[in-house]
């Protein structure tokens, strides 16, 4: 059975909204005759793909497996029509990028260097985990993520910048005005932290580890918006990349001190899945990333 590309759409779409409803809304059909192609794509198939009750409820194994190949296909398509259109200096459609929390500061500048060069490019930014990331990239569900370049497939990630870490405080909890903060000072400070499931975290729970001590957490986020909500409310201190704080936080309320003893880093990389040949806005991501440095 070979299923054409418009079932395939309709299906992504199902994954994206999750309800068949919305889905049909977004592909301009009516839900009934929404849901009587899904089912013929699933006779076609002679399996079921999508798991039903009173309501969407997932896919099925078979439909999970189907999902990821419809993706990538339908990648390929938007690949080829990006690479037409490219020949007459033209770059469109939409690109999703998967960003850990602390590179946020840096995809920003980077999709605004794409959209300088290319207008008529959309572009997702997708705050993500690490974990999340992979996932998305092998069922083709992003284009792209920047991510830790140790986590990631070395085969199809470049190496962009090295994150150091500061202390960010309010001005009544920093140890001092200015200059640097040891991380065993840090970890007597009332500290707001991402959660432990996110990739940074991990990394600062192993920095205090190694020095034998342990950090006072107060709060855990899932993102930098609310832990740096706590540190402009003064409750709390941070630590995270110099970039987060001069981005999102006014230097005249807080205090950013180098982190020392140890100096810790690591390197932030921008991730492709493997698609051969690459999509023609991936490339130009690449190119925006490194103007972005």
């Amino acid at each position: 059975m070979m299923a054409d590309l418009r079932d395939l759409q309709l299906l992504v779409a199902l994954s994206r909204h999750r309800h068949f409803s919305r889905a049909a809304d977004d592909c301009g059909i009516s839900q009934p005759a929404f849901s009587a192609r899904i089912r013929r794509l699933e006779e076609g198939f002679a399996l079921p793909l999508v798991r039903r009750g009173n309501r969407f409820q997932g896919f099925t194994r078979e439909g999970e497996v189907v999902l990821k190949w419809a993706r990538k296909l339908l990648g390929d398509v938007e690949g080829m029509r990006q690479e037409i259109d490219a020949l007459s200096n033209i770059l469109s459609g939409k690109l999703a990028v998967g960003v850990i929390p602390t590179a946020l500061p840096f995809a920003a500048r980077v999709a605004s260097q794409l959209r300088q060069r290319h207008p008529a490019l959309s572009i997702d930014i997708l705050s993500l985990s690490t974990r999340l990331i992979e996932i998305r990239l092998e069922d083709f569900s992003i284009d792209a993520g920047i991510m830790y370049y140790e986590d990631a497939d070395p085969a199809h990630t470049e190496a962009l910048y090295e994150e150091h870490y500061t202390l960010i405080a309010p001005n009544a909890l920093a140890p001092r005005a200015s200059g640097r903060a040891t991380w065993a000072e840090a970890a007597k400070l009332p500290l707001c932290l991402l959660t432990r499931d996110m990739r940074n975290r991990q990394f600062l729970d192993d920095v205090f580890r190694r020095i034998d001590e342990v950090p006072t957490i107060v709060m855990e986020a899932s993102d930098f918006t609310a832990v740096l909500a706590q540190v402009a409310s003064g409750h709390a201190a941070t630590i995270a990349p110099l970039d987060v704080g001069r981005t999102f936080l006014a230097s005249g309320s807080t205090v950013h001190l180098e982190l020392v003893d140890p100096v810790a880093s690591q390197i932030v990389g921008l991730s492709a899945r493997d698609q051969t040949p690459p999509l023609p806005m991936v490339e130009a991501l690449r190119r925006a990333a490194r103007a972005a440095l």
